[in-house]
């Protein structure tokens, strides 16, 4: 919708309702209370728990089909009756998290969209948020990276919750110039065990959340829409309180933040690049306002104004 605009939806079909509408349902809500259309779109299932169906996508007889790239990767052989239906499939990569990728992507969208100038608009807005980045850290001439560790903070404090390297928060931590503690072989995303934390010392720490574990978990990390501060607050400080973690950099120093875990592998992560930024670089990056981004883009581009709290500087110990 961002990059389609008001009548991006005319030629949609079908989607994945189940990663918008149960792992955001905050976000589910107020948009699909704006745009009445996403209730009527037919529902094709959801490829990480195993649900998408080809059989619904071939009896929709779409003119084609959009497909992010871990999505088209898992699917695999599952695809070769829709390419033998002659319905061409569209991938793109955002979870990549590269300046690159969701330049392309976006502008893939900015085509099938006929929405050209609006797509390149978009992409140049993202470039030139990241490229700033970039050319301050580089002329800033530190002695040496940052170290940052990222948790998707879903099972709470007693859970060693999923970390990321060649995706999402993991790319934005190197796109800021930072050095991510999380070592290759965790690929795009795994779980890094608590002792390899506690030995990396980092000097920041993102833990990020989601709406969902508000009514799932009491202790898992929540962020955004309809997310009170204060309760993202006392979610966030019993991270801080793990073993050993009193003795880790990134806690002694206050450094210990959250984010909306929905906010990456999307247009709109620009300003999670600027929070990263801010996170890794507090003497650099002082004046970013990442929030303000953040609705600067719904403002600009989508049909809702979100409530919420999308990042968290704690103050808390």
């Amino acid at each position: 919708m961002a990059v389609g605009g008001d009548k991006a939806l005319d030629n949609v079909i079908g989607f994945s309702k189940k990663v918008w509408s149960s792992w955001a349902p905050a976000s589910w809500e107020l948009f699909s209370k704006a745009v009445p259309k996403l209730n009527q779109l037919d529902d094709m299932g959801e490829v990480e728990e195993g649900t998408f169906s080809v059989e619904k996508v071939l009896s929709l007889k779409p003119d084609l089909l959009v497909l992010a790239d871990w999505q088209y990767e898992m699917l695999g052989s599952d695809l070769d009756a829709i390419n033998e239906a002659g319905i061409p499939i569209v991938v793109l990569d955002y979870n990549a998290q590269t300046l690159d990728k969701h330049i392309k992507s976006t502008e893939i969208i900015g085509q099938l969209t006929g929405q050209k100038d609006r797509a390149a608009k978009m992409a140049k807005e993202y470039k030139d948020i990241v490229e700033h980045i970039q050319t301050t850290v580089k002329n800033a001439k530190l002695a040496k990276q940052p170290k940052v560790y990222v948790e998707f903070g879903r099972g709470g404090p007693a859970e060693q919750g999923m970390t990321f390297f060649s995706s999402m928060w993991g790319s934005m931590i190197i796109l800021v110039g930072a050095e991510n503690v999380a070592p290759a072989e965790i690929g795009k995303w795994g779980t890094l065990a608590a002792e390899k934390v506690l030995a990396a010392k980092p000097d920041a720490i993102i833990i990020t959340g989601r709406e969902t574990e508000l009514k799932k978990n009491q202790d898992g990390m929540v962020m955004g829409f309809g997310i009170e501060k204060a309760e993202a607050e006392r979610r966030l400080n019993a991270f801080k309180h793990r073993a050993g973690w009193a003795e880790l950099p990134a806690v002694k120093n206050n450094r210990v933040y959250a984010a909306y875990h929905a906010n990456s592998r999307t247009l709109s992560d620009s300003a999670s690049v600027q929070f990263v930024a801010k996170a890794a670089y507090p003497d650099l990056f002082k004046d970013l306002d990442p929030q303000q981004t953040y609705l600067n883009f719904y403002k600009n581009y989508l049909p809702v104004t979100p409530e919420g709290t999308i990042y968290l500087f704690s103050e808390t110990k």
